[in-house]
Order: C-alpha cells, then sequence, then structure tokens
C-alpha cells in the first residue's frame, strides 16, 4: 500500500463537536460583558498613569490633564484597582458561555472581538506590574552597541544613560537571561528609537502582541485536534487576566515564545496522522517528514526566545513515537531526529545573530531574584527564620540553594515522567508538555504569576476536564491578583494599598450591581439542565488496517485523563491530500 492509497480522516476522533449559536438574551449578555471588561481595560489603563512601572524621565509628566494621574497615586491606584477587578469579572462571566458542557457556547469570532475591545486600552500604556521592559531596552541596546549582554549588564553603557535608569538596580549588572534570537530583535528596536524610551516599549509592546496573534491563531486549531471546544481553548488561553494584565501590560516576551513553541507544534502536526491506542502505524503521508522537521525547527527557533520552549521537542518526539508502533526504538529515533534538528538551528540562530553559547551563562541570571510569590523560595525564607531562632545562624542563602537544585530534579523527574506515561498513551503530548513546563515554572525561585502561562495555555488546547478548567481558573485569579501595578510594594507607602482597594472594591460592587440590574437573567442564572451538551455517538472512524488484537480504546476516552481518545498527534486539515482505502 503506497502513501496516496492511505486514507487519513479529515477531522480528529476526539473532535468536541459542534455546537448551536446563542439566544438572542445570551448575546446580548455577552455584549454587556464585553462592555463591562472594556470600561475595567479603560479605568486600568488611566491607572496606570499613576499607579504604574512609569519610565523615571515620564513623557507623561508632560500632557495636560494626564498628567495629574501621576500626582494623585492613591486614586491612580484605586482605578488600576477598579479595572482589574472589572476584567477579571468579566471573564469569569464570559467564561458561563464558553463552558464545554453547554450546548450553546460563544463562537470565536464574539472572543476575538472581546479581545481587540479589552486589549486596546492596554497598548499605549506604561508598562503595569513590571518593569522587565526597561531590562529588554538595556540588554538589546548593549547588543546595539557592540557588546556581549552575555558578559556585561546595562550597566556598561553608564548609569545615566536614558535606557539604563529605568532598570532596577538588582539587573543592571547581570547578564541577559534571554535568547539570542530575542536580543538581536531587540537590538533591532532600540536602533530604531534610539535613547527614546516610551518608543522602544511601544515596540516591545507590539512584538509581544505579534506573539499574542500567533497564540490566537494556533490555540482554537490545536484544540480541536484534540476535543477541547477552540472557544474554550481561547477563553482560558488568550482572554485570560494573566495574558490582559502580564503579557499585553507589561510587554512580556513569553508571549512571543508561547506563540512560536504552539506554531511549531500545529505546523509539526500538520501531516502527522491520526492514531488511537491499537491502530496499526500507516506509511508515510507526502510531506509529512517536511512538516515535522519544520515543526521542530520553529520551537527550537522559540527556545532562542526563551529556552522553557525545548521542553516541547521532547513530547514533539513522543507524539512522532506514538505516529509509529509508541516502542523503544520508535522514540530513539525521534528522539535522535529532534536533537539533530535542534542543534542545527539553535546553533545556526546563535551564530546569524552575531553571538556565541555564552548565551546558556545567563540563564541562572533570574535565580538572584528570590520571589515571594514563589513556593521554593518561600520555603528556603522559613528555614533561614528557623535557623536564626535556633540560634543557628542565617542560611537562607544557602536553604534556597539547596532547595532550588532539588526544585530542578523534581521538575526533571515529573517532566520524564510525563514523557514516558505520554509514550505508553497513558496521557496526552500535550497535557505532559503543560504540566511539565508548568513544574519547571511553579518550582523556580523566581517564579512569576505569567510564567504558569506555559502550563496554561498548553493545557487549555488540550485538557478537557472540568477540574482543570476550575483549578485553571482559581489560579488565574488568584496570581492576577496578587502584584500591584507598579510591579513594587508601591514605593514603601502601603497604607495607600487597602485605601485604594478599598475605594475599587465598593465601586466594582456597585457594577456588579448595575450589571446584574440591567443583564438577561442568563448571565447569572443557573444553567437549564437542557442547554447541557450531549455528545452523540457518530459513525465509527475509518481507520487503518489493526490487528485484531488490538483494538481502541472502546470507553473513548485515554487512560488516566477522562479525556476522548487522542491522536498520536495530529493529522491534515481539510483539503489536505488524503487517499483512499
Amino acid at each position: 500500500m503506497t502513501a496516496s492509497s492511505v486514507w487519513v480522516p479529515a477531522r480528529s476522533p476526539a473532535h468536541p463537536g459542534e455546537r448551536e449559536p446563542l439566544t438572542a438574551d445570551e448575546r446580548r449578555s455577552v455584549r454587556l460583558v464585553q462592555s463591562f471588561g472594556t470600561f475595567g481595560s479603560l479605568m486600568l489603563a488611566f491607572g496606570s498613569l499613576g499607579a504604574g512601572a512609569a519610565p523615571v524621565l515620564n513623557p507623561v509628566n508632560t500632557l495636560p490633564v494626564l498628567r495629574l494621574f501621576a500626582r494623585i497615586p492613591t486614586v491612580s491606584l484605586a482605578l488600576a484597582f477598579i479595572g482589574m477587578i472589572m476584567l477579571i469579572a468579566g471573564w469569569l462571566l464570559l467564561g458561563r458561555f464558553a463552558r464545554p458542557s453547554r450546548k450553546r457556547i460563544v463562537g470565536k469570532r464574539e472572543l476575538h472581538r472581546t479581545l481587540l475591545l479589552w486589549i486596546a486600552p492596554l497598548v499605549v500604556i506604561p508598562p503595569i506590574f513590571t518593569r522587565d521592559p526597561y531590562v529588554y531596552l538595556g540588554q538589546s541596546e548593549v547588543l546595539t552597541r557592540g557588546m556581549d549582554p552575555y558578559e556585561v549588564g546595562p550597566e556598561a553603557l553608564g548609569n545615566d544613560d536614558p535606557l539604563v535608569v529605568g532598570v532596577a538596580n538588582i539587573w543592571r549588572d547581570t547578564p541577559a537571561p534571554y535568547g539570542p534570537l530575542f536580543l538581536r530583535i531587540g537590538s533591532w528596536i532600540t536602533g530604531i528609537t534610539g535613547e527614546h524610551v516610551s518608543g522602544g516599549i511601544l515596540l516591545f509592546r507590539l512584538l509581544t502582541l505579534a506573539g499574542l496573534g500567533i497564540v490566537v491563531w494556533v490555540l482554537p486549531r490545536l484544540a480541536d485536534r484534540f476535543g477541547v471546544p477552540p472557544s474554550t481553548a481561547l477563553w482560558l488561553g488568550v482572554a485570560n487576566p494573566l495574558v490582559l494584565f502580564h503579557i499585553v501590560g507589561g510587554a512580556h516576551n513569553d508571549a512571543l515564545g508561547i506563540g512560536l513553541m504552539l506554531l511549531g507544534l500545529e505546523v509539526g502536526l500538520r501531516r502527522l496522522p491520526y492514531r488511537v491506542r491499537g491502530d496499526s502505524p500507516p506509511p508515510l503521508a507526502k510531506g509529512e517528514l517536511r512538516f515535522i522537521v519544520a515543526g521542530a525547527a520553529i520551537i527550537t527557533v522559540a527556545a532562542t526566545v526563551k529556552l522553557h520552549a525545548i521542553v516541547a521537542l521532547g513530547f514533539f518526539g513522543v507524539m512522532i513515537a506514538r505516529r509509529w508502533y509508541g516502542g523503544i526504538k520508535d522514540l530513539l529515533k525521534a528522539a535522535a531526529g529532534m536533537l539533530v534538528i535542534c542543534a542545527v538551528v539553535m546553533t545556526a540562530v546563535t551564530y546569524a545573530v552575531g553571538l556565541d553559547y555564552g548565551w546558556v551563562n545567563g540563564l541562572s541570571t533570574p535565580t538572584k531574584l528570590w520571589n515571594w510569590i514563589a513556593p521554593t523560595a518561600e520555603i528556603g525564607q522559613l528555614g533561614g527564620v528557623l535557623g536564626v531562632t535556633l540560634g543557628l545562624g542565617n542560611h537562607t542563602a544557602g536553604i534556597i540553594a539547596v532547595l532550588a537544585i532539588l526544585s530542578y530534579l523534581a521538575a526533571g523527574a515529573i517532566t520524564v515522567k510525563f514523557l514516558w506515561d505520554s509514550l505508553h498513551w497513558r496521557y496526552r503530548p500535550m497535557i505532559g508538555l503543560g504540566v511539565s513546563v508548568g513544574a519547571f515554572m511553579l518550582l523556580h525561585v523566581a517564579m512569576q504569576p505569567w510564567w504558569l502561562l506555559w502550563a496554561i495555555i498548553p493545557l487549555a488546547a488540550s485538557a478537557g476536564t472540568s477540574r482543570f478548567r476550575v483549578l485553571a481558573t482559581g489560579m488565574s485569579v488568584a496570581l492576577a491578583v496578587l502584584i500591584p501595578p507598579n510591579g513594587s510594594p508601591f514605593d514603601g507607602r502601603l497604607y495607600t494599598l487597602p485605601q485604594a482597594y478599598f475605594a475599587g472594591g465598593l465601586v466594582v460592587l456597585g457594577a456588579l450591581a448595575l450589571l446584574w440590574w440591567r443583564a438577561p437573567a442568563v448571565l447569572f442564572a443557573r444553567t437549564d439542565p437542557d442547554d447541557l451538551f450531549h455528545p452523540q455517538a457518530g459513525p465509527a472512524r475509518r481507520r487503518h488496517r489493526a490487528s485484531p488484537s488490538r483494538s481502541a480504546d472502546a470507553a473513548g476516552t485515554t487512560a488516566g485523563t477522562g479525556d476522548p481518545p487522542e491522536a498520536s498527534g495530529a493529522a491534515p486539515r481539510d483539503g489536505a491530500p488524503r487517499g483512499r482505502p
């Protein structure tokens, strides 16, 4: 049998099923939620002018009316908090119409419209919740001026340089922890904007939006393959408050890394045939190897932005191994292919941008910061306090260093476990990817709220259980409110936080009461049992020749996940070449 005679299904056997459009009342509810969140986004944007991480040389201070916000920091913080809570509340309410258990869910077009409305006010504001974009500018300018950003920090430019004054002291003398491709792109940005800090921040935010746009395009396609309604994946993975606050507002480069990682998976899976446990492997399809190589290359490029993306190569290799027999030989062949592609592409990109592998030394830079929300750092801090209390001395640094090593080993062990279990069809490789990257992020001593998006976004496309969605929703809400908009304890004036939050809370309660009064009852009412989705058993999926003793999972689930049967990776879309049996 030749490749052209093999029939490949046009749609995943785990397809989430077709849904009905929303009713008139539901559409009106969605529009009200959109307006509610848009107003919150505007409040956050105005509040950021006085409570954000503004440049030291702030151009807003020269603008009539807008400069007033910097002089009323408590009011600005209250406005920002109003915006934060309204966006979170709007996201939660929108989620009522994105639940996969519903017969009618909000469409992708409406979600795209919501994203545009909620993101637009945040595009031209100062950075919020972080000062990292100033670090991007400083480290990129180091490369622009012909120095090695993996050997020297931004202070090499001079502490009075406009691109350095906004960098926090802790990062001024540290080498860059980012990949060579990102720094080269950053050097192009600083080459265009020069010493104009606001212009540089705007271009970095546009780069972030480009990465987010890739996620918006790829995520529904991956979700469709793995049995999750695309609208559900978009709601959880893109409309998430962590994305709005930290990716858009904070202009973090994680969006570009995550977007390229997912794009590599989508491209690599484009010609991979659908298989469930028990199927015999079909011959290679036309163009299958080219797409696999291209996908692995794109994932490697993502790793030259942020190295975390490299984990995806391991699980992509598992998908390829499962496309055959899923044995050790298949895994070793796939792993060897991934290693060769990774080495070639990584080396080519590194030297093409004018750097060398010295960038690996910068990967330890974030460990200088012990973040109070990181479990590993907090345990280390408690250990240091206990040592002082018992008269043993302050050994916080030593304890955290040991815990950091143990945490990396634990995250590595979790990754190996999920690679092995995914190979044996106990978990979807995409779920293994999300859990493994999430373990590395959660156990890092400098863990930041937006880092968990590396786990949430892949899992949004592949985890179909309500338990995961509830957990991810709760974590997103909790992490979204942990850090004040300026990324620090408001310059030491801690008393401003409870004042602003109390005032903002009262306004949000009033806004929610108004929404409850104006919105159709369906927005706040329990879902009618008649509106629940009950998938119909479709015709049996045509399959490649399989041994009678090896049949697909008759229960329609993948062991250990409660999810629908799932392919070794994915398969061609409609219109892709497919043969006849």
